[in-house]
C-alpha cells in the first residue's frame, strides 16, 4: 500500500532538490533542522522543535536533481519515502512524494493514509510557499493534537 502526492513547483529541479538535501534550507519549509546534507548511505537526524520530536532517516538513494529515497519510522513499521522531481520546463518542476509499506491489514489504515496525505500536502504547500515566494513561516502553522 502506498500514498502518492504531487505538486507543481515553479522552480527548476535543482532548486527543489537543494531545498531537501541542504540543511540550510529544510528549516524554511519542513523540519526545524537537519543534521547534515542528505547523501546516499547516510543517516540524517531531523528535528521538529514545535512537536519536541527527533527522528532519524536512512537515505537509501539519491539521484542529483531527480530523486531522493529514504526510510523512516520504527523497524516494525518502517516506511519508504521516494521524492521524485521532474523538470517540466526551465522554471517548473513536478514533485511527487510516494510513501509506501503501509500495513494493508491495519484496522486504522484509512485514518493513517488520510493523516499521512495531510502531512505531505502541507509540507509541499510550505515548500511551494518557500521556493516561489520566499515564505519561511508556513511550516510552523500546522498544529495537531498529539
Amino acid at each position: 500500500m502506498k500514498n502518492v502526492t504531487k505538486f507543481t513547483i515553479l522552480k527548476p529541479a535543482n532548486e527543489v532538490f537543494e531545498a531537501f538535501v541542504d540543511p540550510a534550507n529544510i528549516g524554511n519549509f519542513w523540519f526545524s533542522s537537519s543534521s547534515e546534507r542528505w547523501d546516499q548511505g547516510k543517516t540524517v537526524t531531523l528535528r521538529y522543535d514545535e512537536y519536541n520530536a527527533v527522528l532519524d532517516i536512512k537515505v537509501v538513494e539519491v539521484e542529483v536533481n531527480r530523486k531522493i529515497a529514504f526510510l523512516w519510522g520504527p523497524p516494525e513499521d518502517e516506511h519508504q519515502v521516494t521524492i521524485t522531481i521532474t523538470e517540466t520546463g526551465q522554471e517548473a518542476s513536478i514533485i511527487e512524494v510516494v510513501e509506501e509499506r503501509f500495513d494493508e491489514n491495519d484496522p486504522e489504515l484509512t485514518f493513517k493514509l488520510v493523516d499521512n496525505k495531510e502531512g505531505w500536502v502541507y509540507m509541499l504547500t510550505c515548500l511551494k510557499g518557500y521556493l516561489e515566494f520566499g515564505i519561511t513561516t508556513l511550516r510552523k502553522g500546522m498544529m495537531k493534537d498529539l
